[in-house]
């Protein structure tokens, strides 16, 4: 019977981790952030879509920065959805005169579909803010971290940032 109950729990924990796996989204946090150039998703475009933060220290806390994309289209675009790879990163959605988020990483809270609008040839800026302390004093060194904007363009929009974090 013991045997029956170990072997039940790793089955189990199998299962789990499996779905886990299967649900993360992409997956392409591997990226090159040392390619930088614009980006063109759909009808989405960003003149910069991979940020380098440099060297950041624990004891500065949070840092951000802003991505500005732009609907190169004849008509109205939605944002469906904003996610980001990590806990340590929130990203909150500026367009069509409104606010959204802040959004984290799925896994870590519920990512609710948003539906925001940005009219042809208008603008939305992503604000990424990049928290170092989040992975308390282990988490220091290179990071990479994606932040993704699921649309009605086709293809996701993605905003990478890189990170050397310091004590």
């Amino acid at each position: 019977m013991n045997k029956n109950i170990v072997f039940t729990v790793i089955v189990f924990f199998t299962v789990i981790v499996g779905l886990i796996w299967i649900a993360r989204p992409g997956g392409k946090q591997d990226k090159n952030l040392a390619n930088s150039g614009s980006v063109l998703s759909g009808a989405f475009s960003a003149e910069e879509s991979i940020f380098d933060f440099g060297a950041i220290s624990m004891a500065a806390g949070k840092v951000s920065h802003s991505f500005k994309f732009k609907n190169t289209g004849d008509s109205p675009l939605s944002v469906s959805k904003i996610y980001t790879s990590c806990m340590c990163t929130t990203a909150e959605l500026s367009a069509g005169g409104k606010k959204f988020g802040p959004f984290g990483m799925p896994g870590h809270g519920f990512v609710p579909k948003i539906n925001a609008n940005v009219p042809a040839g208008e603008e939305g800026v992503v604000e990424a803010v990049f928290d170092p302390n989040a992975h308390g004093p282990a988490g220091v060194g290179k990071v990479e971290r994606v932040i993704t904007l699921e649309n009605s363009a086709g293809a996701p929009l993605e905003f990478y940032f890189s990170a050397t974090v310091t004590p």
